[in-house]
């Protein structure tokens, strides 16, 4: 069976580079792929064609943009699922497009591989839809969904804005300014082999700018550049990987590249400021295995408990001076290790925070609950982050607390689902 999809962007190119990286998919009729340039256009096709199973939509477009189109949907077709294009930095449109209804969206500069993994995904929903065999899931899916927009929006405050144009930007340059760099060096050096007294303007020129010097650390600047891009390349990467769903398959996940790719995206909420000195993470790390999981799941289950720990810690401040609290650092501690059968690991996240009561410990997996303040929380974070967890990997999710002590939650997770079986 054919999935129609149509693709709405003023950007005429656009179309042939869809046509070009899905050629596959077009020539053995999985995918067709329909065109419109605006709101206004897409509409009329999807009248026209009703076989449309899925749209993908830029925001902003002339005549009428993609949240405006995004309303309009529901009203011609419920079962039509929409994926918007937008920038990271675009938050404020991305919240309003998954309220109007889009089913997931993509970061610009548009990376192809994942659009694949989204429309693949979008597609498959579709189908499920059709079926009405997985209402239920349906709604997991969305609730799941929704927290990792949430998540996303606080997470996006911390990282500088617009990352990946910029990061394109710099990357492409980067190898050409390595290369001209090489042979502008190069041809210096022919000319002092050919013409070793070059007179004495050149001479003290060379003086006054340290030209041995300056040959020597040119190069060495360029590496330096090129660190500092791949450390924000990775820094996009966990973000992706954060707002990415995972495939429908598990594979070997390395645990502890997990929690750091989240520690990472976390730090800026970890260093010192004026309300509290910087957080410190203690790492007691095992030698784990590769655990066989949806890697993209996990991290947000790291993600979640990680940023709770955080929230407890400045819950707990308040009141306190920064003196004060640097007597007694704020401190969250990770622990991991192979459990006695060596069929499962176990990951502690612990804060030496404010804690909670038996009550309250009672209450804190139910969805809606939360203690934070209006605004500040969904009330859906540990309850999802139980279902990924228990539901999602057969383990288990356990929490440990007592008032002034601080709280522990502990994951635990099978190595290998498929030799517990």
């Amino acid at each position: 069976m054919t999935m129609t999809i149509l693709f709405v962007d003023d950007e005429l190119p656009l179309q042939r580079v869809i046509n070009l990286k899905f050629k596959k998919k077009i020539r053995s009729k999985e995918w067709e792929f329909m065109f419109a340039q605006n709101g206004v256009e897409a509409l009329e096709k999807i009248r026209e064609y009703p076989q449309i199973s899925m749209v993908i939509t830029d925001i902003n477009m002339p005549e009428m943009d993609g949240l405006t189109l995004l309303g309009e949907l529901h009203s011609i077709d419920s079962k039509l699922k929409a994926i918007v294009l937008s920038a990271y930095s675009d938050m404020r449109n991305i919240r309003t497009a998954m309220n109007l209804g889009a089913f997931d969206f993509v970061t610009k500069p548009i990376d192809f591989q994942d659009l694949e993994v989204t429309i693949n995904r979008t597609l498959e929903y579709v189908e499920q839809l059709e079926e009405n065999e997985q209402k239920l899931q349906h709604a997991q899916a969305q609730l799941i969904h929704s927290e990792k927009m949430a998540i996303l929006g606080q997470l996006i405050a911390g990282v500088a804005h617009e990352i990946n144009n910029p990061l394109t930007f710099v990357v492409g340059n980067l190898d050409l300014a390595e290369e001209y760099i090489t042979d502008l060096i190069h041809h210096l050096q022919l000319y002092q082999q050919q013409f070793p007294n070059p007179g004495a303007t050149i001479d003290e020129n060379a003086v006054a700018i340290d030209i041995n010097f300056l040959l020597e650390d040119l190069p060495q600047i360029i590496i330096v550049m090129r660190e500092g891009t791949e450390l924000i390349s990775q820094i996009s990467t966990s973000l992706r990987v954060l707002a990415r769903s995972d495939t429908q398959v598990r594979v070997a996940f390395n645990i502890h590249e997990g929690i750091d790719s989240s520690l990472m995206i976390l730090k800026h909420r970890l260093k010192a400021n004026e309300y509290h000195p910087t957080i410190e993470i203690i790492k007691e790390y095992s030698d784990l295995p590769l655990v066989k999981c949806y890697p993209g799941q996990l991290n947000q289950v790291f993600m979640n408990l990680i940023a709770n720990a955080i929230d407890a810690l400045e819950e707990f401040n308040k009141g306190y001076s920064f003196a004060e609290i640097k007597t007694n650092p704020n401190k969250i501690t990770i622990h991991t290790e192979v459990l006695e059968d060596n069929t499962q690991v176990a990951i502690s996240i612990k804060d030496n925070g404010i804690g909670m009561s038996s009550e309250l410990q009672q209450q804190v997996f139910k969805p809606f609950f939360t203690t934070k303040a209006v605004g500040k929380g969904t009330g859906l974070g540990l309850s999802i982050t139980r279902q990924l967890v228990e539901g999602k990997h057969g383990g288990k999710l356990k929490c440990i607390s007592s008032p002034g002590v601080g709280t522990e939650f502990v994951i635990e997770i099978p190595i290998d689902p498929m030799e517990d079986k």
